[in-house]
């Protein structure tokens, strides 16, 4: 099960992150850059329907996990 779920993960960043990108000029460290911003966006900010619509990070604060 573990290895599905890592599986769909990089498929999903393969798919919205990575293909249909122009990558010729990017370095290394501009590489890193986005792909921490898109990690970052994909665990705080994008809305999943099994959370209602609403961010990962919102669905914490209702739970008052964070502030």
């Amino acid at each position: 099960m573990m290895l599905s779920s890592l599986e769909g993960f990089f498929g999903r960043v393969k798919i919205e992150f990575f293909y249909g990108r122009d990558w010729s000029g990017v370095t290394t460290g501009e590489f890193i850059e986005r792909l921490d911003a898109y990690l970052r966006w994909y665990r705080d900010e994008r809305a999943k329907s099994d959370l209602g619509y609403r961010s990962p990070m919102q669905h914490r604060r209702d739970l008052g996990l964070v502030s």
